[in-house]
Protein backbone atom coordinates (compact mmCIF):
# COMPACT_ATOMS: atom_id res chain seq x y z
CA UNK A 1 0.00 0.00 0.00
CA UNK A 2 1.45 3.09 -1.36
CA UNK A 3 0.91 6.66 -0.24
CA UNK A 4 0.92 7.84 -3.57
CA UNK A 5 -1.68 5.81 -4.54
CA UNK A 6 -4.29 7.68 -2.17
CA UNK A 7 -2.65 10.49 -3.54
CA UNK A 8 -3.72 9.82 -7.21
CA UNK A 9 -7.05 8.64 -5.91
CA UNK A 10 -7.77 12.36 -4.34
CA UNK A 11 -6.95 13.78 -7.76
CA UNK A 12 -5.48 16.47 -6.96
CA UNK A 13 -6.08 18.35 -9.58
CA UNK A 14 -9.56 18.58 -9.04
CA UNK A 15 -9.09 20.96 -5.92
CA UNK A 16 -8.93 24.13 -7.94
CA UNK A 17 -12.33 23.52 -8.83
CA UNK A 18 -13.66 23.27 -5.62
CA UNK A 19 -12.58 25.97 -3.54
CA UNK A 20 -13.34 28.21 -6.56
CA UNK A 21 -16.60 29.07 -4.56
CA UNK A 22 -15.07 29.41 -1.51
CA UNK A 23 -12.76 31.84 -2.75
CA UNK A 24 -15.84 34.00 -4.57
CA UNK A 25 -17.82 33.69 -1.21
CA UNK A 26 -14.93 35.12 0.47
CA UNK A 27 -13.88 38.26 -1.92
CA UNK A 28 -17.30 39.12 -1.80
CA UNK A 29 -17.23 38.93 1.84
CA UNK A 30 -14.41 41.49 1.93
CA UNK A 31 -16.11 43.73 -0.40
CA UNK A 32 -19.15 43.88 1.68
CA UNK A 33 -16.72 44.54 4.82
CA UNK A 34 -16.08 41.22 6.24
CA UNK A 35 -13.07 38.82 6.83
CA UNK A 36 -11.61 36.65 8.93
CA UNK A 37 -8.72 34.59 7.91
CA UNK A 38 -9.94 31.24 10.34
CA UNK A 39 -12.85 31.10 8.66
CA UNK A 40 -10.89 31.35 5.11
CA UNK A 41 -8.67 28.71 5.90
CA UNK A 42 -10.71 26.47 7.81
CA UNK A 43 -13.56 26.65 4.69
CA UNK A 44 -11.07 25.58 2.33
CA UNK A 45 -9.64 22.95 3.96
CA UNK A 46 -13.62 21.44 4.33
CA UNK A 47 -14.20 21.83 1.05
CA UNK A 48 -11.15 20.29 0.09
CA UNK A 49 -12.14 17.37 2.39
CA UNK A 50 -15.76 17.21 0.78
CA UNK A 51 -13.74 16.98 -2.41
CA UNK A 52 -11.67 13.72 -1.84
CA UNK A 53 -14.16 12.06 0.01
CA UNK A 54 -16.27 12.28 -3.54
CA UNK A 55 -13.46 11.28 -5.26
CA UNK A 56 -12.60 8.74 -3.27
CA UNK A 57 -16.22 7.27 -3.28
CA UNK A 58 -16.14 8.38 -6.87
CA UNK A 59 -13.51 5.58 -7.33
CA UNK A 60 -14.67 3.36 -4.74
CA UNK A 61 -17.98 3.40 -6.58
CA UNK A 62 -17.39 2.66 -9.91
CA UNK A 63 -14.61 0.59 -9.78
CA UNK A 64 -16.64 -2.07 -7.60
CA UNK A 65 -18.95 -1.86 -10.42
CA UNK A 66 -16.44 -2.33 -13.00
CA UNK A 67 -17.48 1.27 -14.91
CA UNK A 68 -13.56 1.98 -15.02
CA UNK A 69 -12.79 -0.90 -16.39
CA UNK A 70 -12.21 0.44 -19.47
CA UNK A 71 -11.32 4.02 -19.37
CA UNK A 72 -9.95 7.26 -20.42
CA UNK A 73 -7.93 9.64 -18.91
CA UNK A 74 -5.68 9.15 -15.63
CA UNK A 75 -5.83 5.28 -13.70
CA UNK A 76 -8.18 4.71 -11.11
CA UNK A 77 -6.66 3.16 -7.84
CA UNK A 78 -9.61 0.11 -7.15
CA UNK A 79 -10.60 -0.68 -10.64
CA UNK A 80 -6.58 -1.48 -11.50
CA UNK A 81 -6.20 -2.99 -8.00
CA UNK A 82 -3.81 -0.90 -6.24
CA UNK A 83 -6.19 -0.02 -3.77
CA UNK A 84 -8.62 -2.91 -2.44
CA UNK A 85 -12.25 -1.91 -1.68
CA UNK A 86 -11.30 -1.98 1.63
CA UNK A 87 -9.25 0.01 1.74
CA UNK A 88 -10.59 2.36 -0.12
CA UNK A 89 -13.61 2.29 2.02
CA UNK A 90 -11.74 2.78 5.46
CA UNK A 91 -10.17 5.97 3.15
CA UNK A 92 -13.74 7.29 2.67
CA UNK A 93 -15.12 6.62 6.21
CA UNK A 94 -11.18 8.76 8.30
CA UNK A 95 -11.57 10.94 5.33
CA UNK A 96 -15.24 12.08 5.90
CA UNK A 97 -14.32 11.60 9.87
CA UNK A 98 -11.54 14.56 9.89
CA UNK A 99 -13.82 16.69 7.51
CA UNK A 100 -16.52 16.72 9.85
CA UNK A 101 -13.86 17.74 12.93
CA UNK A 102 -12.92 20.72 10.79
CA UNK A 103 -16.00 21.47 10.05
CA UNK A 104 -17.11 21.85 13.58
CA UNK A 105 -13.92 24.21 13.98
CA UNK A 106 -15.00 26.12 10.84
CA UNK A 107 -19.16 26.42 12.28
CA UNK A 108 -17.22 26.87 16.17
CA UNK A 109 -15.08 29.60 14.57
CA UNK A 110 -17.55 31.40 12.68
CA UNK A 111 -20.88 31.16 15.37
CA UNK A 112 -19.31 30.61 18.31
CA UNK A 113 -22.08 29.21 21.25
CA UNK A 114 -24.30 32.16 20.74
CA UNK A 115 -25.84 31.06 17.83
CA UNK A 116 -26.95 27.82 18.25
CA UNK A 117 -29.24 27.45 15.06
CA UNK A 118 -26.91 28.42 12.67
CA UNK A 119 -24.42 26.18 13.65
CA UNK A 120 -27.09 23.19 13.60
CA UNK A 121 -28.05 24.22 10.03
CA UNK A 122 -24.42 24.34 8.94
CA UNK A 123 -23.24 20.95 11.05
CA UNK A 124 -26.47 19.63 8.94
CA UNK A 125 -25.06 20.84 5.57
CA UNK A 126 -22.04 19.17 6.17
CA UNK A 127 -23.17 15.61 7.35
CA UNK A 128 -25.69 16.43 3.72
CA UNK A 129 -22.12 17.29 2.10
CA UNK A 130 -20.73 13.53 3.40
CA UNK A 131 -23.72 11.70 2.51
CA UNK A 132 -23.96 13.18 -0.94
CA UNK A 133 -20.09 12.57 -2.11
CA UNK A 134 -20.95 8.89 -0.74
CA UNK A 135 -24.01 8.09 -2.84
CA UNK A 136 -22.82 9.98 -5.61
CA UNK A 137 -21.51 6.45 -7.10
CA UNK A 138 -21.71 4.01 -4.13
CA UNK A 139 -25.14 2.01 -3.36
CA UNK A 140 -28.19 1.10 -5.93
CA UNK A 141 -29.75 4.11 -6.40
CA UNK A 142 -26.14 5.97 -6.96
CA UNK A 143 -27.14 9.33 -8.37
CA UNK A 144 -24.49 9.89 -10.73
CA UNK A 145 -25.75 6.98 -12.43
CA UNK A 146 -29.15 8.37 -12.94
CA UNK A 147 -28.24 11.50 -14.60
CA UNK A 148 -28.81 13.95 -11.25
CA UNK A 149 -24.82 14.12 -10.93
CA UNK A 150 -24.44 17.81 -12.64
CA UNK A 151 -27.59 19.13 -9.97
CA UNK A 152 -25.13 17.93 -7.41
CA UNK A 153 -22.18 19.76 -8.61
CA UNK A 154 -24.17 22.76 -9.45
CA UNK A 155 -26.05 22.89 -5.98
CA UNK A 156 -22.99 21.99 -3.84
CA UNK A 157 -19.99 23.57 -6.37
CA UNK A 158 -22.17 26.41 -6.73
CA UNK A 159 -25.08 27.87 -4.65
CA UNK A 160 -24.01 26.35 -1.36
CA UNK A 161 -20.28 27.18 -1.85
CA UNK A 162 -20.90 30.65 -2.66
CA UNK A 163 -23.54 31.78 -0.66
CA UNK A 164 -22.37 29.37 2.75
CA UNK A 165 -18.93 30.96 2.55
CA UNK A 166 -20.66 34.47 2.28
CA UNK A 167 -23.07 33.91 5.20
CA UNK A 168 -20.14 32.64 7.11
CA UNK A 169 -18.33 35.65 7.49
CA UNK A 170 -21.21 38.40 7.37
CA UNK A 171 -24.60 35.74 9.18
CA UNK A 172 -26.35 37.50 5.97
CA UNK A 173 -27.40 36.65 2.93
CA UNK A 174 -27.43 38.83 -0.34
CA UNK A 175 -29.84 37.95 -3.27
CA UNK A 176 -27.62 39.63 -5.84
CA UNK A 177 -24.69 37.11 -4.70
CA UNK A 178 -26.84 34.42 -5.99
CA UNK A 179 -25.64 35.35 -9.66
CA UNK A 180 -21.78 34.96 -9.32
CA UNK A 181 -22.84 31.71 -7.63
CA UNK A 182 -24.26 30.84 -10.46
CA UNK A 183 -21.83 31.33 -12.53
CA UNK A 184 -19.26 28.99 -10.36
CA UNK A 185 -22.58 26.23 -10.34
CA UNK A 186 -22.34 26.52 -14.19
CA UNK A 187 -18.88 26.08 -14.72
CA UNK A 188 -18.64 23.17 -12.28
CA UNK A 189 -21.27 21.55 -14.09
CA UNK A 190 -19.41 22.24 -17.72
CA UNK A 191 -16.60 20.31 -16.45
CA UNK A 192 -18.33 17.72 -14.81
CA UNK A 193 -20.50 17.54 -18.64
CA UNK A 194 -16.69 17.55 -20.31
CA UNK A 195 -15.98 14.57 -18.17
CA UNK A 196 -18.96 12.56 -19.15
CA UNK A 197 -18.59 13.71 -22.79
CA UNK A 198 -15.17 11.93 -22.89
CA UNK A 199 -16.86 8.63 -20.62
CA UNK A 200 -19.87 8.70 -22.53
CA UNK A 201 -19.41 5.16 -24.30
CA UNK A 202 -18.05 3.13 -21.38
CA UNK A 203 -20.82 4.70 -19.54
CA UNK A 204 -23.38 3.67 -21.63
CA UNK A 205 -22.07 0.22 -21.49
CA UNK A 206 -21.81 0.34 -17.92
CA UNK A 207 -25.27 1.51 -17.29
CA UNK A 208 -24.23 4.37 -16.12
CA UNK A 209 -27.15 7.17 -17.34
CA UNK A 210 -25.63 10.27 -17.31
CA UNK A 211 -26.73 13.17 -18.99
CA UNK A 212 -24.54 12.97 -21.68
CA UNK A 213 -26.03 9.47 -22.21
CA UNK A 214 -29.58 10.29 -21.84
CA UNK A 215 -29.00 13.48 -24.75
CA UNK A 216 -26.13 12.29 -27.07
CA UNK A 217 -22.90 13.88 -27.56
CA UNK A 218 -24.27 16.40 -29.95
CA UNK A 219 -26.78 17.89 -27.88
CA UNK A 220 -24.28 17.53 -24.65
CA UNK A 221 -22.13 19.47 -26.82
CA UNK A 222 -25.08 22.20 -27.17
CA UNK A 223 -25.49 22.10 -23.38
CA UNK A 224 -21.96 22.55 -22.69
CA UNK A 225 -21.83 25.87 -24.67
CA UNK A 226 -25.22 26.87 -22.88
CA UNK A 227 -23.41 26.13 -19.57
CA UNK A 228 -20.10 28.38 -20.16
CA UNK A 229 -22.71 31.29 -22.10
CA UNK A 230 -24.79 31.09 -18.96
CA UNK A 231 -22.46 31.58 -16.11
CA UNK A 232 -20.49 34.30 -18.42
CA UNK A 233 -23.92 36.29 -18.61
CA UNK A 234 -24.78 35.82 -14.71
CA UNK A 235 -21.30 37.01 -13.77
CA UNK A 236 -21.97 40.41 -16.42
CA UNK A 237 -25.48 40.44 -14.74
CA UNK A 238 -23.97 41.13 -11.47
CA UNK A 239 -21.45 43.26 -12.37
CA UNK A 240 -23.57 45.95 -14.26
CA UNK A 241 -25.90 45.83 -11.06
CA UNK A 242 -22.61 46.46 -8.87
CA UNK A 243 -21.06 48.64 -11.21
CA UNK A 244 -18.62 51.73 -10.11
CA UNK A 245 -15.19 50.84 -11.79
CA UNK A 246 -13.47 49.27 -15.27
CA UNK A 247 -11.67 46.48 -13.20
CA UNK A 248 -14.72 44.84 -12.28
CA UNK A 249 -14.49 43.39 -15.72
CA UNK A 250 -11.44 41.57 -15.29
CA UNK A 251 -13.14 38.42 -14.96
CA UNK A 252 -13.54 38.45 -18.42
CA UNK A 253 -9.98 37.54 -19.42
CA UNK A 254 -10.58 33.85 -18.00
CA UNK A 255 -13.43 33.33 -20.95
CA UNK A 256 -10.58 33.59 -23.25
CA UNK A 257 -8.79 30.32 -22.88
CA UNK A 258 -12.91 29.03 -22.40
CA UNK A 259 -14.16 30.66 -25.81
CA UNK A 260 -10.77 29.05 -27.38
CA UNK A 261 -11.27 25.69 -25.41
CA UNK A 262 -15.21 25.84 -27.01
CA UNK A 263 -14.38 25.79 -30.52
CA UNK A 264 -12.01 22.86 -29.45
CA UNK A 265 -15.06 21.18 -28.52
CA UNK A 266 -16.70 21.91 -31.50
CA UNK A 267 -14.29 20.94 -33.95
CA UNK A 268 -13.65 17.91 -31.74
CA UNK A 269 -14.87 14.73 -33.01
CA UNK A 270 -13.19 11.85 -30.89
CA UNK A 271 -13.73 12.16 -26.76
CA UNK A 272 -10.61 10.73 -25.90
CA UNK A 273 -9.12 14.27 -27.50
CA UNK A 274 -11.46 15.66 -24.17
CA UNK A 275 -9.12 14.41 -21.47
CA UNK A 276 -6.86 17.47 -21.82
CA UNK A 277 -9.70 19.90 -21.59
CA UNK A 278 -10.75 18.90 -18.41
CA UNK A 279 -7.97 20.83 -16.72
CA UNK A 280 -8.27 23.71 -19.05
CA UNK A 281 -12.04 24.62 -17.66
CA UNK A 282 -11.06 23.78 -14.36
CA UNK A 283 -8.51 26.01 -14.28
CA UNK A 284 -10.20 28.49 -16.38
CA UNK A 285 -13.07 28.74 -13.30
CA UNK A 286 -10.18 29.01 -10.73
CA UNK A 287 -8.82 32.23 -12.88
CA UNK A 288 -12.82 33.32 -12.66
CA UNK A 289 -13.19 32.80 -9.51
CA UNK A 290 -9.75 34.93 -7.88
CA UNK A 291 -10.07 37.66 -10.67
CA UNK A 292 -13.75 38.36 -10.10
CA UNK A 293 -13.26 38.43 -6.65
CA UNK A 294 -10.36 40.64 -7.06
CA UNK A 295 -13.00 42.69 -9.56
CA UNK A 296 -15.08 43.64 -6.62
CA UNK A 297 -12.33 43.99 -3.87
CA UNK A 298 -9.74 46.65 -6.15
Amino acid sequence: MSIKNYIKAARLRTLPLSISGIIVGSFLAVSSGFFDWHIFILSIFTTIGFQVISNFANDYGDGIKGTDTIRIGEERMVSSGKISPKQMKLAIIYTSILTIIIAVMLIYRAFGSSNFGYSLLFFCLGIISVIAAVKYTIGGSAYGYSGFGDLFVFVFFGLLSVLGSYFLYTKQVHFTNLLPALSIGLLSTAVLNLNNMRDCENDKISNKNTIVVKIGSKAAKRYHYSLLFLSLVFAIIFVISKYTKTVQFIFLIAYIPLSIHSIYVYKSEDASNLDGELKKVALSTFLFAILFGLGQVL
